[in-house]
């Protein structure tokens, strides 16, 4: 990860303090299971990522909040691995609570022990906790996080003991706006993080993610396929369709539908068109992707 920082034009400073980080907060060998290897997607954007590792090397939590499609969760992952953490993907949901974040009674060798939650574990062994989706979660669940994201960087567990952080651990939380089940956070819980807010990935870094997927993609149709995108997020500020089609994971697949043999437009009706299930904003999708793709196109004509 540190040579594609390079590549990527990332201040030389900021590397040098990740590399002196990494030196100096060796992972524990019970953890290393749990180190975060090369992510299946890079993030691309300078200014986030020289924002990003700013805020860890300074020992903030971060905060990663933006419209669907933004990168928050494969930037997350990347610092992870750019870092050398071991991490944590906690997902916030209905039945998530403070014994599951935090740890619990089990029975073991014919007597009642501690079990360490996720947010305990990689709390003691320095690593990066992932928080997804962190305004889905019930009050119960964010109250056991305040201590343990603020200067105290402590857990009290009732009946054990008091647990200190480790000096590498950071949490990185995610959250999209106006999803069903999720909610405003509220002022304590902002205040233990500092905010980055994503932006949307540009045409010239959706074509190296392109291009790094599929070296062999024809540059003519990365420009296409970036294009439609940028179709599609245009439709969509314009309010004259949903979110649903504005979909980059489905963006990749269909492009590696296409890589195996699939026909491209077909590829593209399964990774995109039909993610719109109201059939109007559905024939509205599929204008956009006719536009660009001619229906016979397939495997040959798209990569050398």
């Amino acid at each position: 990860m540190l040579d594609f920082l390079r590549s990527e034009g990332i201040d030389p400073g900021i590397i040098s303090a990740i590399e002196e980080f990494r030196a100096k907060h060796p992972v524990p060998a019970e953890a290393g299971h749990r180190l975060a290897e090369r992510p299946r997607f890079d993030y691309y954007g300078k200014e986030i990522w020289e924002a990003a590792a700013t805020a860890l090397l300074c020992g903030e939590n971060l905060l990663l909040v933006g419209p669907k499609a933004t990168g928050k969760n494969v930037l997350a992952e990347c610092l992870a691995a750019a870092f050398g953490r071991p991490s944590w993907d906690v997902s916030f949901y209905i039945n998530t609570d403070s014994a599951s974040l935090i740890g619990t009674d089990t029975f073991k060798n014919g007597e009642v022990s501690f079990r360490a939650g996720p947010i305990t574990q990689c709390a003691t062994m320095g690593g990066f906790g992932i928080l997804d989706e962190i305004n889905m979660a019930k009050n119960e669940s964010l109250a056991v996080l305040h201590a343990t994201l603020d200067f105290r960087r402590i857990i009290d567990v009732p009946g054990y003991d008091r647990i200190v952080m480790d000096g590498a651990t950071r949490f990185i939380a995610t959250m999209n706006y106006g999803y069903a089940g999720t909610r405003e956070l509220n002022e304590a819980l902002v205040s233990r993080f500092v905010v980055i807010d994503m932006p949307a990935i540009t045409p010239e870094n959706l074509g190296k993610l392109l291009k790094r997927e599929h070296p062999n993609l024809k540059d003519s149709w990365v420009e296409q396929f970036t294009g439609l995108y940028s179709d599609l997020r245009r439709k969509v500020d314009s309010a004259e369709i949903s979110t649903k089609a504005l979909d980059l994971r489905g963006l990749m697949s269909a492009v590696d539908l296409m890589a195996h043999g699939l026909n491209a437009v077909e590829a593209l009706r399964m990774g995109i068109v039909n993610k719109a299930f109201d059939p109007f904003e559905r024939k509205l999708v599929e204008d956009v992707v006719t536009s660009r793709i001619p229906a016979d196109l397939a495997r040959g004509g798209l990569f050398d």
